[in-house]
């Protein structure tokens, strides 16, 4: 206790990256949380020779793609894990498929009716999503299935990626552009790997989970420091703790959530509770973040294009 909390007056001409040092001033309650963040990942990324980027896919459906896409474009991140869902809506709205503001008190039959889904407050017409990636997903697999019969999931990233490297907003795009390493461990729960299964009933396409496992497993024993920042929750943030869990755990490790912990869920976990599973290391410098990401990924961004 040798810092007092002090109070800030805002400077309105200060640019966005500057709102992490007057949080830090703030301290209290999670804005001292986020100045953690800001400068864990500052270093984490500096120090590390092995740097995770893990999301869950509803984030894409939002403006924050453009901010992902530009923090992997810039080569913060060398692996990126995450949904199934990531895949589809990066692949819609690369495409031309439109996502508009709606609301969430909207009358859901209504929507249904009128050719619209509702992701939380974002409207999805019918037309912008199913076909789209249904179409591109067929078009990959002709183009894919000849050259060689099975595939890791990591290696169709990659030929995603360079299909919709065009977009400067795509996440797969930015990971192509920038050599980055996409892995989809829930591959088949969402459109794009429906429809993957859809094809390999007409063909000799097969996907092979074991060749992600391999390529994991390499990068992580080879390392020596790594770094994560884990948005959200579920089978991305898991399977990034999991795998790092064999060098002796995370060395830095934010968690940015709004799921609680007292329900037990891997979701809610907070950092500190990995430490024990040996996923987070003992002399880790970490912290968990409670709040919506796409108001504290954006400060987290400007600071660390900033500084980093």
């Amino acid at each position: 206790m040798s810092e007092p909390v002090r109070d800030v007056h805002i400077d309105p001409d200060k640019p966005l990256w500057e709102m992490v040092e007057y949080l830090g001033e703030i301290h209290g309650f999670m804005a001292g949380h986020l100045y953690q963040a800001a400068k864990i990942l500052e270093e984490g990324l500096r120090e590390s020779d092995l740097r995770f980027l893990s999301f869950t896919g509803n984030l894409i459906a939002t403006g924050l793609r453009g901010i992902i896409a530009q923090l992997i474009d810039r080569g913060f991140f060398d692996v990126i894990i995450t949904t199934c869902g990531t895949v589809d809506h990066d692949i819609a709205r690369s495409l031309g498929g439109t996502y508009y503001k709606g609301v969430f008190a909207a009358d859901d039959k209504e929507l249904y009716e009128k050719g619209y889904h509702r992701l939380g407050n974002v409207f999805i017409p019918f037309h912008s999503y199913g076909k789209v990636i249904e179409s591109f997903t067929t078009s990959l697999v002709e183009e894919l299935s000849p050259i060689k019969g099975e595939w890791g999931v990591r290696e169709l990233m990659y030929e995603v990626g360079k299909r919709l490297s065009h977009d400067k907003n795509s996440v797969l795009g930015a990971a192509y552009r920038a050599g980055a390493r996409v892995y989809v461990p829930g591959i088949v729960d969402g459109a794009f790997g429906t429809n993957l299964f859809m094809q390999s009933q007409f063909t000799s396409f097969k996907i092979n989970l074991f060749k992600d496992m391999k390529e994991l497993s390499d990068l992580v024993f080879a390392s020596k420091k790594s770094a994560a920042l884990v948005i959200g929750g579920g089978i991305s943030k898991h399977h990034t703790i999991w795998w790092n869990q064999f060098k002796g755990g995370l060395d830095y490790s934010v968690y940015v959530t709004t799921a609680v912990e007292w329900d037990g869920s891997l979701s809610g976990a907070m950092t500190r509770e990995a430490i024990s599973w040996g996923k987070i290391g003992l002399s880790a410098k970490h912290v968990t973040v409670y709040g919506d990401a796409t108001i504290i990924l954006p400060i987290l961004a400007a600071y660390l294009l900033k500084k980093v």
